[in-house]
């Protein structure tokens, strides 16, 4: 029990570790957008939806009562992601801030709610029942964004887009997440985190495929590549995610990620 345990603490540690990194990718991305004093071409939607993803895990964290590494990760996520959101809030133009308001309502005022109020009068196990599908859908959802950039690799056969860095620390998150809930008993942890792991190793397979490809011009390519996810940090945090491969395009590119 006690050995048990300790695999628990330390695959906890470690998925905090690589989620937190992930966490931080987009902030070259904000660091442009202080210089140029404008958030134009950038847009809010990945960072709001990462808030959104941790809300949800912090919920069912504390539901589950034994799941504190989740609580840990998806805390700093909401600090980082509003940081983010206010950020982009305060430098974008008036249409932007409207746009990102109304994301804002939607998912962390209305959808948030709806999940809160939905679930709160339920008897305890179902809540918890209820909720961990809820998460695992939305995980499941994250870690699937990344194929709009796989797709565009393919077609481009260029990996401008999907730096290879940022795909090893989303697929290193995505195993120590699902051994971690696979330690807890925990499908609705580990599950996502099997998909996560093997969208992760397709994009390193493609990044060593076209890796010596040309790379396009921003010109070339599809400008609205350059800001496609966030990868997000759930345990899916791992996040992002679709955060970081939406931010590499964003700068140039962080990204997915989700996440679980």
């Amino acid at each position: 029990m006690a050995l048990h345990l300790s695999w628990v603490f330390i695959f906890g540690i470690l998925g905090n570790a690589v989620s937190f990194m992930v966490s931080l990718a987009p902030l070259p991305t904000f660091y442009l957008i202080y210089k140029k004093k404008t958030s134009e071409g950038f847009q809010s939607i990945p960072y709001v939806v990462s808030l959104f993803s941790a809300m949800l895990w912090i919920y069912y964290a504390l539901l589950k009562r034994d799941a504190m590494f989740l609580i840990t990760i998806n805390t700093f996520c909401v600090f980082i992601q509003t940081f983010y959101i206010v950020t982009y809030f305060y430098y974008g133009p008036k249409k932007e801030k409207i746009e990102t308001v109304k994301l804002m309502l939607l998912f962390n005022v209305f959808g948030f709610g709806v999940i809160f109020l939905s679930t709160f009068f339920l008897h305890p196990s179902l809540r918890l029942l209820v909720l961990g599908y809820i998460c695992m859908a939305f995980a499941l959802a994250v870690f699937a964004a990344p194929l709009a950039i796989v797709r565009k690799v393919i077609k481009t056969k260029s990996v401008e887009y999907m730096p290879f860095t940022l795909s090893v620390f989303l697929t290193l998150g995505a195993v120590m997440w699902f051994f971690y809930g696979l330690l807890l008993k925990d499908m609705n942890i580990a599950v996502p985190n099997i998909l996560g792991f093997f969208f992760g190793i397709l994009q390193m397979i493609l990044y060593a495929v076209y890796r010596n490809h040309p790379k396009k011009t921003v010109e070339e390519s599809d400008p609205k590549l350059q800001l496609s996810d966030n990868p997000i940090v759930v345990i899916d945090v791992v996040e992002h995610a679709v955060e970081m491969q939406g931010d590499k395009g964003n700068n140039g590119r962080d990204d997915a990620f989700n996440k679980v």
